[in-house]
């Protein structure tokens, strides 16, 4: 089958048109009052997910967040990083740093790696404003116009945001209880007259399903990444993150030093979003060329920030820390895996992950005709915000499904949220 009518493709031409691209009234003649804008801002499609923060900030009234996937405020170490900056930051902390990283981040890392199994050096590791830096150099990199890209379905709208940014057509592989079903794809890809480019996947705990791709499925999508000469992004923020269930190998631990996986890594899941400090692991060949590329984004990653976080993972108390975020995460998950049985029942299931922020709702029975777009305004009405699943789909499939984020929500808050949410659904429900 020609890629180009494949129902499973979306491209930005088919995404958006000369009515709803986000240039529209916007790009023409400088003398009509316009801007003469590139082609490119045609792919800027956004982020429903950042979208939904300004909006959720707009409201005056109380609101339950399933929707933001943010580290709760309260296991956020707030007081411990306070007390950091007075100790770690230096004259030399408010200059300009190496592009690459600072060395003492870079060594923490290191050993981040070791403990994980997947020893990697020094040469491979570029420090990044936050994981979505990372996923901007991947694209960019390996992206050009046209090109394949396979993401899972449903998958990060961030990332498949940033692949549309840089004229990617991306290709939606179906997922189970099992992450990216591998089988599915190579069939899938078979039909076609090319092979992706790059391979988007989110291994752990999968935003938004919460599924853990299978180590069998990860050998496999190596071997057709070998194959096919494709590029696989590993995006990993919650592998630090498993509560329950078995440690299941990386890509690098599988294929060590492998240079068609390029590592995607990052704290703000794990000690605080607004550091914005991750990290790339690649091929050590292209260390210099991500470099140019940060380059002309912001010469180097926040100094101070860096040197705070490299404070933070080596001071003794990390593994405390992450033991910490695990058991709070894994009783918020199980409270909300429980309210949504007892309160909703047979009118939902959903996934029920091992570790991570996220599990994936899919209403059934007479509630399987619901769209959750139309539910999240009444939901919102009602006090309680979730993403609605046709936003985490290219070709906006799931219309029945929700990504409901348990990490940023205390138990009882969850308890309540629920409720709400199927006030919601019953108000939808009754309406004619």
């Amino acid at each position: 089958m020609s890629s180009a009518t494949h129902p499973l493709i979306t491209t930005v031409k088919s995404l958006v048109d000369a009515a709803t691209a986000p240039t529209a009234g916007l790009s023409g003649a400088a003398a009509h009052g316009k801007f003469p804008l590139a082609g490119g801002p045609d792919g800027f499609v956004g982020s429903v997910i950042d979208s939904s923060t300004s909006l959720i900030a707009a409201q005056r009234h109380d609101i339950v967040r399933f929707g933001m996937g943010a580290p709760a405020a309260e296991v956020i170490p707030t007081e411990e990083l306070k007390a950091l900056a007075g100790e770690a930051l230096t004259v030399e902390s408010f200059g300009y740093g190496a592009t690459e990283g600072e060395p003492d981040l870079i060594e923490a890392i290191l050993g981040l790696a070791d403990s994980d199994g997947a020893p990697t050096s020094a040469e491979r590791i570029s420090v990044t404003a936050g994981g979505m830096q990372g996923l901007d150099l991947a694209f960019k990199l390996f992206v050009s116009p046209g090109d394949l890209v396979a993401v899972e379905s449903p998958t990060y709208t961030n990332g498949s945001a940033t692949a549309f940014a840089y004229g990617a057509d991306l290709l939606e592989i179906p997922m189970d209880q099992h992450g990216m079903d591998v089988d599915a794809f190579e069939a899938i890809v078979g039909e076609l007259d090319r092979v992706p480019k790059a391979i988007y996947v989110i291994p752990n705990f999968q935003n938004p399903s919460g599924t853990t791709l299978s180590e069998e499925r990860r050998r496999k999508l190596l071997d057709l990444a070998h194959r096919w000469g494709s590029v696989i992004i590993d995006d990993d923020p919650y592998g630090d993150l498993r509560f329950s269930g078995e440690h299941v190998p990386s890509f690098s631990a599988l294929s060590p030093q492998d240079p068609q996986v390029f590592s995607v890594r990052t704290f703000s899941k794990v000690i605080a979003p607004g550091l914005r400090v991750g990290w790339v692991d690649a091929d050590a060949r292209l260390r210099t060329l991500i470099g140019n590329a940060k380059q002309t984004m912001d010469s180097c990653t926040n100094v101070p920030a860096q040197h705070m976080v490299s404070r933070f993972v080596t001071g003794g108390g990390y593994a405390d820390h992450l033991a910490r975020l695990r058991r709070e995460y894994h009783a918020r998950k199980d409270a909300m895996v429980a309210a949504i049985g007892r309160v909703l029942g047979e009118r939902a299931r959903t996934t029920d992950p091992e570790g991570g922020f996220f599990l994936w709702l899919t209403l059934q029975g007479e509630d399987a005709g619901v769209d959750t777009e139309a539910l999240f305004e009444t939901a919102l009405a009602r006090g309680v915000a979730f993403i609605p699943g046709a936003a985490l789909s290219p070709s906006r499939q799931f219309r029945n499904a929700a990504r409901l984020c348990f990490a940023s929500s205390s138990p009882e808050r969850i308890e309540e949220g629920v409720a709400r949410l199927a006030g919601a659904l019953d108000a939808v429900g009754q309406r004619p």
